[in-house]
């Protein structure tokens, strides 16, 4: 595949010079924290740029239950604001380059009558408003005058709590003299509040700082570094689109996906199972706010008789979602909540969100059946493919969350449940080998339920939350009895169970990861749903890459992490995760980019939660690489992970900084 975009200091940039590739376009999201925003942009084959902005706010509804009635706007390319040059209206040169980097897209002109333009688009941090920055650079030989009519287009909103206000208006210049190489900055903003709110006047230096410095605090936090700079910047930026999209409602600060569809809410899946334990490690104290707020939301749902938790609280938590039954969501909770906790590092949180955890897992042996195996309804697909009466995605999360709460069930004085929750882990393991192992397609791997006769992407998730295998000290990078937690002894991985490996996901293993590898579910985009099918959703393939580093498939897990991360990085479609193609326009859904990053946290570094202040690491440093590094903020401390080969042998120092 040829890449449309390189690297560049703090992004990717796509670079215009001439007519080859064009037209094209794409399209990209942006978020603040009473704002989201999906720009459109493109360059048609005269390098005439093509400019659409579709901004959200999530809180502002039309309608009082309509769970994706956001307030909307569309603004096209008709829209810019009116600056003149010496009393002559501004025409922009053709399109030079289009970056992203730091938080915002930024758009090069190239120079025309001795002017470059430079549009930068962002959303504010804390205001509902979207920005796009016009940087006007004088490189005549004279001095220029700008000046920038100050209307103010302003549209009333019927919303269901009152009118609203919707306006686009100059906030920065208006008039201006730029001198020769100087430049001069006019604003135009994008700006929705209720009308008999105060609205805040918006200083525009201060919001680029504002969104600068988020940027860079993140940027300082769960650092990986790597001999490949593309997958250095691919963590980076992924962990970035994660962690910015989080918004002010009235459940408190919450994660939410975004995509144009989902705001103002939390999900079971998205924020409970994939983002949640990413933040873990991530020590950012909005996200861990937004964390909280999550699991405190569904522990409102628990009763007595152990009705099926909800997949989603909407419209700000006003809307509870049950249209989809019983998706696994108390295990997939479980899981998350229990990986949360432990990374978190914090008893007094653990405390807080121990009762949803043994709640979800009472409720997950409530319906374990004669079988041993987890009933569910359906899974997150919620009925897109057929699930049968139970399927491999629920009883794995379950087995996750038993693993995981057994440890958190020792950290606060459990030790009963502790007890309870592994003889529960080790016979579900168990059972799943019994119900779901399984010859399929010719492959000696999983069914994805009972009836299933087709490979599904899905049969990934033994190799990731199942017992791997036993640990090579020099493959995994330790050595035993090396003490490397400064002072805290080595915290080698567990031994499997002596069914486990052998009779379970270890047995399979290469029947697995052969299915996931061939023609019938592997595509040019990651892992396809079903085989015979055109259908994929990119969490399954991170799932899967996570699972075959996990699993011990080091090189052949980096080869198609290598290949996946320059197709969404570089490629046609950047630069995150996608949510489905054809379903949702292949939407960059924020928790999908936090699965992307446990690719590499939890996969090729092999962390596992294990105490408040403990986990487990079994690093798998690939063949071509002399080290690897990471960093990150969770049990308890600061702590990096180094990763070296010295004269042949691997070797693992964890230490807290």
């Amino acid at each position: 595949m040829q890449e449309r975009w390189t690297l560049a200091e703090s992004g990717i940039a796509w670079e215009i010079s001439g007519s080859e590739g064009l037209p094209h376009d794409d399209h990209v999201e942006l978020s603040g924290r009473r704002v989201s925003a999906i720009i459109r942009y493109g360059v048609d084959d005269k390098r005439r740029l093509i400019l659409s902005r579709e901004v959200i706010w999530p809180t502002l509804r039309l309608k009082r239950d309509d769970v994706r009635g956001y307030l909307r706007r569309t603004w096209g390319n008709e829209v810019i604001p009116p600056i003149r040059i010496e009393g002559i209206p501004l025409v922009p040169g053709p399109v030079r380059e289009v970056r992203l980097w730091e938080g915002r897209l930024t758009i090069t002109h190239g120079p025309l009558d001795g002017i470059i333009v430079q549009r930068h688009l962002f959303p504010c941090e804390d205001e509902p408003a979207l920005l796009e920055r016009w940087s006007v650079i004088n490189f005549s030989d004279a001095p220029v005058g700008l000046e920038c009519v100050t209307e103010e287009d302003t549209e009333t909103v019927a919303c269901y709590d009152g009118d609203v206000l919707v306006s686009t208006k100059i906030v920065e210049g208006p008039s201006l003299l730029v001198r020769p190489g100087e430049f001069g900055n006019i604003t135009l903003a994008f700006v929705a509040h209720k009308k008999n709110a105060t609205q805040k006047a918006l200083n525009v230096p201060d919001e680029a700082i504002f969104r600068e410095r988020r940027w860079k605090a993140l940027s300082e936090k769960l650092v990986l570094t790597t001999p490949d700079p593309v997958l250095n910047r691919a963590f980076e930026f992924a962990k970035w689109r994660a962690a910015e999209s989080l918004f002010h409602t009235k459940m408190g600060l919450v994660h939410s996906p975004g995509g144009g569809r989902y705001y103002g809410g939390v999900w079971a899946n998205d924020q409970a199972e994939y983002a949640n334990p990413l933040f873990g490690y991530l020590g950012d104290s909005l996200s861990h706010e937004a964390s909280v707020n999550c699991y405190e939301k569904f522990a409102t749902e628990l009763t007595s008789r152990f009705r099926p938790l909800p997949s989603s609280f909407e419209v700000e938590g006003d809307v509870i979602w049950r249209n989809c039954g019983d998706r696994g969501d108390a295990a997939m909770i479980a899981s998350g909540a229990s990986r949360y906790a432990l990374a978190q590092g914090d008893k007094k949180i653990a405390e807080k969100l121990w009762p949803l955890i043994v709640w979800c897992l009472e409720f997950c042996h409530r319906k374990t059946d004669e079988r041993g195996i987890v009933l569910s309804d359906t899974d997150e697909l919620e009925g897109r493919f057929p699930t049968g009466e139970a399927n491999l995605s629920t009883s794995c999360l379950a087995y996750d969350g038993y693993k995981r709460a057994a440890d958190l069930a020792l950290e606060l004085g459990h030790t009963e449940l502790a007890e309870q929750y592994s003889t529960a882990a080790a016979a579900l393991e168990l059972a799943i080998e019994k119900h779901f192992g399984a010859e399929v397609e010719g492959f000696t791997t999983y069914r994805y339920y009972e009836a299933n006769t087709t490979l599904r992407a899905w049969i990934c998730l033994p190799l990731a939350l199942l017992p791997g295998p036993p640990p090579n000290p020099a493959e995994a990078g330790l050595e035993e009895g090396e003490n490397t937690a400064s002072g805290s002894p080595l915290l080698l991985p567990p031994a499997p169970s002596s069914q486990g490996w052998e009779e379970g996901a270890g047995a399979r293993r290469d029947g697995t990861i052969a299915a996931l590898l061939s023609p019938q579910l592997w595509t040019e985009d990651g892992l396809a749903t079903e085989s015979g099918d055109t259908v994929f959703w990119d969490r399954a393939t991170l799932y899967a890459l996570r699972g075959l580093f996990v699993a011990g498939a080091t090189e052949t897990a980096l080869e198609k992490l290598t290949a996946y991360t320059h197709r969404r990085l570089l490629g046609e479609h950047v630069p995150y995760a996608v949510e489905a193609h054809p379903e949702g326009s292949q939407a960059h859904l924020s928790a999908e980019s936090a699965l992307y990053c446990r690719i590499l946290t939890e996969g090729l570094f092999g962390i596992v939660p294990r105490g408040l202040e403990r986990f487990d690491v079994t690093p798998r440093l690939p063949d071509a690489w002399s080290e690897m590094s990471l960093t990150l903020e969770g049990f308890g401390g600061h702590w990096e992970i180094q990763v070296r080969r010295v004269a042949g042998e691997v070797k693992t120092d964890v230490r807290r900084i």
